[in-house]
């Protein structure tokens, strides 16, 4: 087991509190919020029904609470309402999707997919009233030029991305995790700095009234946990 740094840490250090809980509000809060979090699903059939921004700024900033590698917060927003940078957006994703389902996809993924129903059309991504892109920051420009890196920037912007999802269902909204690929093309849309990567799109807003998702099951605690 690594020891310790000795380096004289520069942050102030306060207390850490919180209320005590008793084991059986411990297990009433961890199943209520298991049973809420089960509801959420990946949804495809979007309202045009407009959002508050301040709601959208709240998602956020609850996305920024994740924690990161030595707390760099390696994680980029780009929230997108316009609808003309929309469809182009639109355009570009079912470019790539096209080809991803035409051609780069090998036969066992396809086979996957088809019971979802899924394929390269994407109109969502110019129904919903919110995209938002989430970029890793690989690296701090400094004002001389160079750079300082960032850490475990994969696994910060994972979590942060988890955070924003659990905070759409929260507030009531839905949401679909897009990786149109590659996506270099949100890179020059949306004109990112070199020291960013476009992580993940998620379409944000209110189900259309007819909105159909797969029935499909979660697998069993037994299947996902091992214990020692």
């Amino acid at each position: 087991m690594p020891s310790e740094s000795s380096a004289t840490p520069s942050y102030r250090f306060q207390p850490y509190q919180r209320p005590n809980v008793s084991e059986t509000e411990l297990l009433h809060r961890s199943e209520a919020y298991y049973q809420h979090l089960d509801q959420r699903r990946s949804v495809r059939d979007f309202s045009d029904r407009p959002v508050p921004r301040a709601v959208i700024e709240n998602l956020l900033r609850a996305a920024g609470t994740a924690p990161s590698g030595a707390h760099k917060q390696p994680w980029t927003f780009c929230v997108i309402q316009d609808p003309a940078l929309k469809h182009q957006i639109r355009v570009a994703a079912e470019q790539e999707e096209a080809e991803s389902y035409g051609h780069r996809m090998p036969p066992e993924w396809l086979e996957d997919l088809a019971p979802l129903g899924t394929d390269w059309r994407k109109p969502f991504l110019e129904i919903a009233p919110w995209l938002i892109v989430v970029f890793r920051r690989i690296y701090e420009p400094r004002p001389d030029g160079s750079q300082r890196n960032n850490y475990y920037v994969n696994e910060s912007v994972g979590l942060a991305a988890g955070f924003l999802l659990t905070a759409i269902h929260e507030a009531g909204l839905v949401a679909l995790t897009h990786t149109p690929s590659p996506m270099n093309f949100l890179t020059k849309l949306l004109d990112r700095p070199k020291n960013e990567r476009p992580f993940l799109l998620i379409p944000v807003g209110y189900p259309a009234p007819d909105a159909r998702v797969p029935d499909i099951k979660r697998k069993q605690l037994e299947d996902i946990s091992a214990w020692y």
